[in-house]
């Protein structure tokens, strides 16, 4: 079984305008439309059973929109094999009362982004969001590291969520983007004694770039096989999840990647899916 647990679709009346404004900020292109059949088809082509969407609220107008939008989708996760986490904002104050509706619509968990939600990762407003995600038991996907749209902007280190951790405790907690993205040798530092997990979404091999963009070559380089074996050896495989950061990844690409590692095949079954199996149980 493969299950990619970080991709994200948008609305079909912006979809088109998302994704080329998305592709212009990232110098990066797209793997797919950006849309709900654009994903249903590239699983079908690279054989991934489960994809799991991670939408972003930008706005707090936007959370519970986007969470009944949510709901809604999984409705019919037994035909699609589609399933959308909730969204939540740190500047929506009735958190308390959304996130136990988020629990009883029956999500698995929640997707923030520190950058776009323009609040540092350990800030008291999301430590309370995560406390009482972590109550109810609910899975907390956060993006990590840097955002290649916002370059040197810094809302998420691995110092960041070192603080947040350790204020919590241990808490069903992804870092995105292997522990924090163009971050990773302070990821390895930072964060070797900590608990949580990690997914690969845009982190593997070389960042696709656009053709009508300059890229200095050494910048393309994302992990490679050598430092990528690092994390299994400091964290364990048993806590990487597979990701493809869709529309942005190449699955084929993504899936070889984990395939070719000269690991045991017990290990690669766990990142490519079994971890995400029982994370979500």
């Amino acid at each position: 079984m493969i299950i990619d647990f970080h991709t994200h679709i948008f609305p079909e009346k912006i979809v088109a305008d998302v994704i080329e404004k998305l592709s212009r900020s990232s110098k990066s292109k797209a793997f797919t439309d950006g849309s709900l059949s654009g994903l249903l088809n590239s699983m079908e082509k690279f054989g991934v059973d489960i994809s799991i969407i991670l939408p972003v609220a930008t706005h707090i107008a936007q959370v519970e929109k986007i969470n009944n939008s949510a709901a809604q989708l999984n409705e019919k996760f037994s035909e699609r094999g589609i399933l959308s986490f909730a969204s939540m904002h740190p500047d929506f104050e009735n958190y308390r009362a959304e996130l136990s509706r988020i629990k009883n619509l029956g999500f698995k968990g929640i997707k923030v982004h520190p950058v776009y939600q323009k609040t540092n990762l350990d800030d008291k407003k999301f430590m309370r969001i995560f406390y009482r995600a972590a109550e109810l038991d609910l899975i907390v996907v956060t993006h990590a590291g840097l955002d290649i749209g916002f370059p040197g902007k810094i809302n998420c280190s691995p110092k960041m969520a070192r603080n947040l951790i350790e204020e919590i405790g241990e808490f069903k907690f992804v870092l995105a983007h292997m522990g924090g993205w163009k971050n990773w040798d302070e990821v390895l530092i930072e964060l070797a004694d900590k608990k949580f997990f990690m997914d690969t979404a845009f982190s593997t091999g070389k960042i696709p770039a656009r053709e009508d963009f300059f890229w200095r070559e050494e910048d393309l380089n994302l992990l490679e096989e050598k430092k990528f074996l690092q994390f299994i050896k400091i964290f364990g495989a048993e806590k990487i999840l597979f990701g493809t950061d869709s529309p942005w990844s190449s699955p084929e690409e993504s899936v070889n990647f984990i395939k070719n590692l000269p690991v045991a095949d017990e290990d690669k079954e766990k990142i490519l899916g079994l971890n995400a199996k029982n994370l979500l149980g």
